[in-house]
Formats: C-alpha cells, sequence, structure tokens
C-alpha cells in the first residue's frame, strides 16, 4: 500500500526508450526511496545485487564533509526508479528558442510501506553518509532512469565505476589551488602538498626544480612529489615531529616555520651528501623513496634536540657530517643492514630498518657529543 509521495521538481528526457529524470530531494530521504542491492550469491551461486560492501572509513570522512555546514555537494547520486513513477510535465513554460532535450514537470514518487522503489547505481557511500549526517536537510541532486531490469541496473554499477579514478599524485598537486572546505582526509594533504610545490619552484630550496609533479614538463625531477608529502605530512602528524610544532591548536599550520625548517635540514642533507644529492634514484638510495622517507624520519629526531645553541642547518650539518662514514648511498654496501647499497627498496620493512640504522647513528653520535 502506498503510503505517501514524495513530489519533487524534476526535468525529463529520454535515453535509449527510457525514461530519465534529474531533480534534488534532501540527502536523508534517499534510502526512504532507494534500497542497497548488495552483491550476495545463493547456496547455488546464483548472484543477486550488485554493490561492493560498504566502506565505514568513506563514510565516515563524507559525514564528517557534510556536518560541515554550508557545503557544496554537486555529486549526483545515481538512481534505477522501478516502473510506476508519474511525471505530469508543466504546461506553458516552454521558452522560445530553448533546448527541446528536456521537459520541467513534477515527479511522484511512492513512498512504499515495507518496500523501496528505487536501487541506488551509484552513490551507495554518499547515501549512508548523508543519513547519518547532522546538515540532513542537504538537497542533492538525483539522475534517475526507469527500470526494473536488474541486468540494467549491474550494466550502469559498471560502466560507473569502471573508469579509472584520479591519480593520488594529481589530487595532490590540486589541492594547494582549493580553497574550499575539505574533507579531512584532504585537508591533511592540502599542507604537505603546498610545502612540496614551494620547495620545487623557490632558488633557494635544495629542492629546486628535482620534483616530479604530474602537471611539471621539467625532465630533471629525480623525487616523486608523493614522496615528499608522505614525508612531510608524517612529520606534521607526529607530535615530536619537526614541522609539528608548527602546528597551532586550532589545527592551522605556519607555512612559512615549515618551509625554513625543511630548507635548513635539507640543505645541510645536500651539503653533506653532496655525492648523492639530485641524482636518479638509481644511482642514489638517497634520492630514492626509501632514502627520502628514512631520511625525514632522521629529520625529526635531529631537530627534536631542543639543547643547542647553534642555528637548525649549523646543528643538522654537524650530525650528518659524523653519521656520512656510515652511509652507503651510491656504492658500497650497509654492513650493519648487511645489503648493497642499490639493494635498499621502498618496502615498510627496508624503510623501517633504514630509518632505524640512521636514526641509531645518530644516538651514538650524541652520547659521544655528550
Amino acid at each position: 500500500m502506498t503510503a505517501a509521495k514524495l513530489s519533487v521538481r524534476a526535468v525529463r528526457t529520454r535515453q535509449g526508450g527510457n525514461d530519465v529524470f534529474a531533480f534534488f530531494i534532501p540527502g536523508y530521504r534517499l534510502l526512504e526511496l532507494a534500497e542497497i542491492s548488495k552483491l550476495e550469491a545463493d547456496p547455488e551461486g546464483k548472484l543477486s545485487g550488485f554493490q561492493r560492501p560498504e566502506i565505514r572509513s568513506h563514510i565516515r570522512n563524507i559525514t564528517e564533509y557534510v556536518n560541515r555546514g554550508a557545503v557544496l555537494f554537486p555529486n549526483a547520486i545515481i538512481l534505477a526508479l522501478a516502473p510506476g513513477a508519474q511525471f505530469k510535465a508543466t504546461r506553458g513554460t516552454k521558452v522560445s528558442g530553448s533546448d527541446p532535450s528536456g521537459e520541467a514537470g513534477t515527479l511522484y514518487l511512492p513512498i512504499m510501506a515495507g518496500r523501496k522503489v528505487a536501487w541506488i547505481v551509484d552513490g551507495q557511500q554518499r547515501s549512508l553518509a548523508l543519513k547519518d549526517a547532522r546538515n540532513a536537510q542537504l538537497n542533492v541532486p538525483v539522475v534517475a532512469f526507469v527500470s526494473g531490469d536488474i541486468a540494467v541496473h549491474r550494466e550502469q554499477f559498471i560502466l560507473v565505476n569502471k573508469a579509472k579514478p584520479l591519480s593520488p599524485r594529481l589530487i595532490d598537486e590540486l589541492l594547494p589551488e582549493v580553497g574550499a572546505v575539505l574533507p579531512r582526509e584532504l585537508s591533511t594533504r592540502r599542507v604537505p602538498s603546498m610545502l612540496c610545490n614551494i620547495l620545487n619552484t623557490s632558488l633557494d630550496s635544495p629542492f629546486y626544480g628535482l620534483v616530479k609533479r604530474p602537471s611539471s614538463a621539467v625532465k630533471d625531477g629525480v623525487v616523486l612529489d608523493s614522496v615528499l608529502i608522505k614525508m612531510m605530512k608524517r612529520s606534521i602528524q607526529d607530535p615530536r615531529g619537526a614541522l609539528a610544532m608548527h602546528v597551532s591548536s586550532d589545527g592551522g599550520s605556519d607555512i612559512d616555520e615549515m618551509y625554513k625548517v625543511l630548507v635548513a635540514y635539507w640543505s645541510a642533507v645536500r651539503h653533506v651528501f653532496s655525492y648523492a644529492w639530485g641524482k636518479p634514484p638509481d644511482q642514489s638510495r638517497l634520492m630514492h623513496a626509501a632514502g627520502i622517507e628514512a631520511m625525514g624520519v632522521l629529520m625529526d629526531q635531529i631537530l627534536n634536540r631542543s639543547d643547542t645553541a647553534d642555528n637548525a642547518r649549523t646543528y643538522c650539518e654537524k650530525i650528518l657530517k659524523k653519521i656520512e662514514p656510515a652511509c652507503r648511498w651510491t656504492s658500497g654496501r650497509w654492513e650493519l643492514l648487511d645489503r648493497a647499497w642499490n639493494d635498499i627498496q621502498y618496502t615498510p620493512k627496508d624503510v623501517r630498518a633504514l630509518s632505524n640504522f640512521l636514526l641509531s647513528q645518530e644516538r651514538q653520535v650524541i652520547r659521544v657529543v655528550a
């Protein structure tokens, strides 16, 4: 039995013999209308549904974003409507010379007791997030086509999701140009990406012209932007990190001071290990992702020493010069690791081993100095 009807202003067009509608509804109402048809197999192996399992972390991030208040949410949810939705075109509203591809009117969607009248083809994570959001009245765009055929639903699901997602490196490069409020998982990447841009374009930076970014036409880059960003993000988020001390209690970041810290330390690295600096990773493990990440861990430990009157760069050079004889960035063998110089790979195990080795060398230096 029909409990109620939800009426929305909509635009109707035709595609492939099907009615297709575009409209807006409050986010919380999506799951009143639409079912999430999850992919399941019965004991005989026959499939039903098509949706992947929900991703709670993704849903949580979207909910946090929506809860920030006046946010922009233009990504359309795609629904498959069961036959029976009624559309009444508006009379007398056609404008001379207007595009005839769609007609405006009112779409009447029954809200059924005990069963849904639509299926979510794309946007299940967003729909679940909107249901939980405090900003539940947010009007979200919906594109809906009329079809009760599960095969058509699956076809559209595959077509919508088969495209390759945006490269994380491309997203990172674009983040500094975005001024809007961002979901937490993106906002934590924004400051490191801004610093990456500055390091690559500032003449006083040791990384000037050495960073590979998706938009860069420069062929001299030897360090992937994603590696630098990961190194800086870890330093910002670690309470003991060299960059973390320049994050305010309200979450704001002093970009200028962070940049000064990075230039001081990595300029010292460039000076002490000049023979290994600026070379391709296959010629220098210092410029390899494993080397950058491990040296970033060392940066935090060195600069966390607060009992020196020297300026940051001078102090870093003094410590690094004492560590340098034990390093094998371009040739030889890391004796204590029992690995050839170019056998160090960018794996968690190797990065951890190299980091621990460098940290232990720094601790030995401090003990001798003390």
